[in-house]
């Protein structure tokens, strides 16, 4: 009877063990090794970025308004001024003190002026350091309206003349005074330039 006993024990712990082998026995193991899940979604490590690019520095350039200076600052190209008023505007008078700015490539700077009606107008600019220098006269009939460009420089170089007497004097069409405005641009280059006003 002890023998029966023992071969049933036995023979129960046999099953036991297969038992509890084949739900997971062996899974404590496999956990142990380094066997790799077939469901797991491979690793991949990000490849290296290196620096971020750096701009490139800014050209001294700009769209904005030049730096205002006083007349006397621009002293340097004053007695051109006063010769460019003399060859250009003959039997005209200053009208207003010269303005002046500090100019990089591209910026403008604006005087507004009094337009009378019937008024002949000239323009001279010049400048040092600027290689292409532009004036533009602007009207503005109503503050409601764009303005409009009424006259302009060509030709190219540091200097620049708008009713000059290749062409004659802008004049007035009406007997209506008005505001004008001139636009001093720096169109290339950098640097100082002045211009005066004449009338008559």
């Amino acid at each position: 009877m002890h023998v029966r006993s023992a071969l049933a024990t036995a023979s129960s712990l046999a099953v036991l063990s297969m038992l509890s082998g084949g739900c997971g026995g062996k899974a404590s193991a496999s956990a142990s090794t380094n066997t790799p899940d077939p469901n797991a979604v491979p690793y991949t490590a990000p490849q290296p970025t290196g620096p971020a690019p750096t701009a490139a520095p800014a050209p001294t350039t700009g769209t904005g308004p030049a730096t205002a200076i006083p007349p006397m600052a621009a002293a340097i190209v004053q007695p051109v001024l006063v010769s460019m008023g003399q060859a250009e505007a003959q039997g005209a008078s200053p009208d207003g003190s010269p303005f002046a700015g500090q100019f990089a490539a591209g910026q403008t700077l604006e005087q507004t002026i009094n337009i009378k009606g019937n008024g002949c107008y000239t323009i001279v600019g010049a400048s040092v350091g600027i290689q292409q220098l532009d004036i533009v006269l602007v009207v503005q009939p109503t503050p409601l309206m764009q303005p409009i460009t009424v006259a302009q420089s060509s030709g190219a170089g540091p200097n620049a003349t708008v009713g000059g007497k290749a062409t004659g004097c802008w004049r007035n069409p009406t007997p209506l005074a008005g505001t004008g405005k001139v636009i001093l641009r720096a169109t290339s280059g950098q640097g100082l330039a002045a211009a005066q006003v004449f009338s008559k």
